[in-house]
């Protein structure tokens, strides 16, 4: 068993029984001229954290640990997107809309796909969900119970969406997880910061933080 320093106490890191979920490090999120820039957002935030999660690759790969990658993503004919997701708001661009990168949110397009620097290779599992939560609809439940996965690292965006939504359901399934503090990050930084105090809150009622050379000390030796 691994000791990671961590927020509100260390974490208990078992090898070969921890997975790794990448959430939606998707060129919609990240890049300009996708989704989170319709959306009226600073993308550049997003962006910085590409190096650092790229790093958490490489750990878990030279380790030879599970590595999830999720894309929030629907099917072409949007018969997976409730009227109540793609009609909220008054962006000028919605989910299925054509954007510089093709439809926005729409399996198989340009904007889709996960950034070159962190996409998965051969031997990695990719969940497309229809929802926030990375286990709504998706049979990433089954795929972590097939490998034994006990224990969960998270990073991707964003921190206060889709990040923490995967988290809150993966809590309610029994998993302990850990979020790698710079190797997430939201168009709003005081969300972050909240999220972060809320996983960790009450003896981490949702999980675990730490920064990822906290993590990479640890994991290494």
């Amino acid at each position: 068993m691994i000791q990671v320093p961590a927020k509100p106490y260390p974490f208990t890191l078992p090898p070969g029984r921890t997975a790794l979920i990448v959430i939606d490090m998707q060129r919609d999120f990240v890049e300009p001229g996708g989704f989170g820039a319709a959306l009226g957002n600073d993308v550049a935030r997003l962006g910085a954290i590409v190096p650092t999660v790229a790093a958490l690759l490489r750990l878990f790969r030279d380790k030879g640990w599970t590595v999830v990658h999720t894309r929030e993503s629907h099917l072409p004919d949007l018969s997976d997107c409730p009227p109540a997701k793609r009609l909220r708001g008054d962006p000028p661009q919605r989910i299925g809309d054509p954007g510089a990168m093709g439809r926005l949110l729409v399996r198989g397009e340009p904007g889709n796909a996960i950034l070159d620097a962190v996409a998965p290779v051969p031997g990695e599992i990719e969940i497309d969900k229809p929802g926030k939560g990375a286990f709504y609809a998706t049979p990433l439940q089954d795929i972590l119970a097939e490998r034994g996965i006990t224990h969960l690292v998270f990073a991707g965006v964003t921190t206060e969406v889709c990040v923490q939504t995967t988290m809150r359901e993966a809590n309610d399934r029994g998993y302990d997880s850990l979020l790698v503090e710079d190797a997430t990050e939201s168009y709003f930084p005081q969300f972050k910061a909240a999220t972060l105090d809320m996983i960790a809150a009450q003896g981490g009622i949702v999980g675990w933080t730490t920064p990822f050379a906290e993590l990479e000390r640890a994991v290494r030796g």
